[in-house]
């Protein structure tokens, strides 16, 4: 095999990087909160459950500085993805119920943490490996990943519970020989039914691919980086310098200000399934839309956006996204309320959202280049989680106060308002920058 560093690397395989990342939260959201419910447990478990595997991913900036000073990038994914493998192997073996559900809370914070250093590693070999022309298709690529993983931790492990469950302890083993037709794998999904649960077979699958993500640091380099020092203390130090000009540079003060602003963060996703019902949108459409068709849609839009990031200024395209996805919204404001309409608006902002995310990626990617990569792409990426809570924030209460259409305009103006606070800002310091280049010259 020629060795990796001579060949470019593939966007595609940022795709494969990412799907731990994705696959921890789908899991925890989907299949354990479906087999907890199914056992017993509150809506309010299942929420405190949800919350507690975030936790990891609220500080997971923190954890920056120490894949950017120890070790190398490959061994800091390898190491995590099988971390987060084997501990998600470890809760789904768990039978699920009241007695043992902080045990599966435990495990389920171990598998998020170390899909969070798993990300972070990813990070920086994707900051490595991207040539300055392709940082739109890594953008879009890598939120692919995460979303697909997200689909196939949540919606692949969901099926695998209900098919073992709906199969049963004794016919599990034949159901898997029929539409597999490898038996020894039918044996041991056999045995996993019958002493462990059918949750274990959603548990070992999703684990599994998790470690097998693996395989892609065949193909990518491991980056020489200039900002490690003989000493741990002098490496830690050079990333917090790094980190320092990082914001004070244009690009990277526009970056902060762009990520902290309501642009492009697609606020809707996270309330359809609560609002379905003013389109009279049945359960089912709302299961598949916002679910695994949405995940497909939003996936397509991350890969398409990522193309088109890289023939435009990159910022300009998270603006003009964003500018679009709010045209969706309004429109859909001044729709008919049926299901009909709700399937095709929410088709249409899913696959917007996606276009958004890959522009999220792309600037960010261009906006850290190299150096602590992990830890500065993290803490770009902390700052683009508050635009999304405070958004859903507004949406919710125009909700309460106007109604659907109410929300849906929220939804449209004020991304617009945050463009145009943007352009003012980008204007503002192009004169300040101007000058600063004068004076030093």
């Amino acid at each position: 095999m020629a060795d990796a560093a001579k060949r470019p690397t593939h966007p595609v395989l940022f795709l494969i990087l990412f799907v731990p990342m994705g696959i921890s939260n789908g899991y925890v959201v989907v299949t354990l909160a479906y087999l907890l419910a199914a056992a017993g447990i509150d809506a309010m478990g299942i929420a405190a459950l949800g919350a507690w595997s975030l936790v990891p991913q609220t500080w997971k900036f923190l954890g920056g500085p120490l894949v950017d000073t120890t070790l190398t990038n490959k061994l800091w994914f390898l190491l995590s993805a099988v971390a987060t493998g084997l501990f998600m192997i470890a809760a789904s073996v768990i039978t699920p119920s009241a007695a043992n559900f902080t045990l599966i809370a435990v495990f389920s914070f171990l598998f998020s943490t170390a899909s969070a250093f798993n990300a972070l590693a990813a990070d920086s070999i994707m900051a490595y490996a991207t040539v300055p022309e392709e940082k739109g298709r890594a953008g879009g690529w890598s939120q692919a990943g995460n979303l697909g993983g997200s689909g196939l931790g949540g919606g692949l492990g969901l099926w695998l519970s209900q098919n073992a469950t709906a199969s049963g302890d004794k016919g599990f083993g034949q159901w898997l020989a029929a539409h597999t037709g490898w038996h020894s794998f039918a044996e041991a999904g056999l045995w996993l039914s019958q002493h462990v649960g059918a949750g274990a077979i959603s548990g070992v699958a999703v684990g599994l691919v998790c470690v097998l993500s693996s395989i892609a640091l065949l193909y990518v380099h491991e980056p020489v980086v200039e900002h490690r020092a003989d000493s741990f203390g002098q490496s830690l130090i050079n990333v917090g310098l790094d980190s320092w000009n990082l914001v004070c540079s244009r690009k990277g003060l526009l970056a902060v200000v762009l990520l902290g602003l309501p642009i492009g963060v697609g606020a809707m996703t996270q309330l359809w399934s609560g609002v379905a019902s003013d389109w009279h949108a049945s359960a089912g459409w709302v299961a598949l839309v916002n679910g695994a068709m949405g995940g497909v849609l939003s996936m397509i839009g991350c890969i398409a956006g990522g193309w088109l990031c890289d023939k435009m200024d990159r910022m300009t395209a998270l603006n003009l996204f964003s500018l679009a996805t709010c045209l969706c919204a309004l429109a859909m404001a001044l729709a008919p309320r049926s299901q009909a309409s709700f399937i095709w608006f929410v088709c249409a902002y899913m696959i917007l959202t996606g276009f958004c995310y890959a522009a999220f990626g792309a600037v960010v990617l261009e906006a850290i280049g190299k150096g602590a990569a992990a830890t500065k792409y993290n803490v770009l990426a902390s700052i683009a989680n508050f635009p999304i809570i405070y958004l859903s924030i507004l949406d919710g209460k125009a909700h309460d106060r106007w109604g659907s259409g109410g929300m849906l305009i929220t939804d449209a103006l004020v991304p617009v308002i945050g463009t145009a606070v943007f352009l003012v800002f980008a204007l503002l310091t192009r004169r300040f920058f101007k000058d600063r280049l004068e004076v030093a010259a």
